[in-house]
């Protein structure tokens, strides 16, 4: 793992790219997935897992039978290895001795909205914890410190906070 020092200096010509030509730092992530229809579901490859596919559907409150990922719980995963990835380069950053950080994620969802009870509740997660459980010697203010600047610097966290502008479009191919 770098240390302080290697990670400034790792970091230091992208920092000096992005300040100068602005539009180097504008990258498009993709992701694509194949829905299955026949498990209800979606499958994704993940490339940097050998190509190995991640099985997600319906959660068991939505008739799901457990046996394959909530989208709701792979969202909280997504936030907690974002979250955990800015505080382990923050800390670094910050030069801060941190023994172990384990960090626990919850949220709450009324299934009555998704799947299609209730119109006036809303489809979706309304609340959302994240508890980071940090053993170090750093001092309260550090910590608190630490905390605030993995908030801004973790972009799940950023974009479910700020929200996203987000488009749906259709290819259609007759079969």
């Amino acid at each position: 793992m770098p240390d302080q020092k290697q990670l400034r200096e790792l970091q230091a010509p992208l920092k000096q790219l992005y300040s100068e030509r602005p539009e180097t730092a504008l990258i498009t992530l993709t992701a694509e997935g194949v829905v299955d229809l026949e498990r209800i579901g979606c499958r994704v490859p993940l490339l940097v897992n050998d190509g190995r596919e991640l099985h997600a559907g319906l959660h068991p409150a939505a008739a799901g039978n457990g046996t394959m990922a909530c989208s709701g719980e792979l969202l909280l995963q997504a936030l907690i290895t974002c979250a955990g990835t800015t505080f382990a380069a923050v800390s670094t950053a910050m030069g801060l001795k941190i023994a172990s950080c384990r960090i626990d994620a919850s949220a709450v969802m009324d299934f009555r909205g998704t799947m299609g009870v209730d119109r006036d509740v809303p489809v979706g997660i309304q609340k959302l914890r994240i508890l980071f459980c940090v053993q170090s010697e750093a001092g309260e203010d550090q910590l608190r410190k630490l905390l605030s600047l993995t908030e801004r610097y973790c972009v799940v966290y950023q974009t479910l906070s700020a929200g996203a502008e987000i488009t749906t479009e259709l290819e259609h191919r007759a079969s």
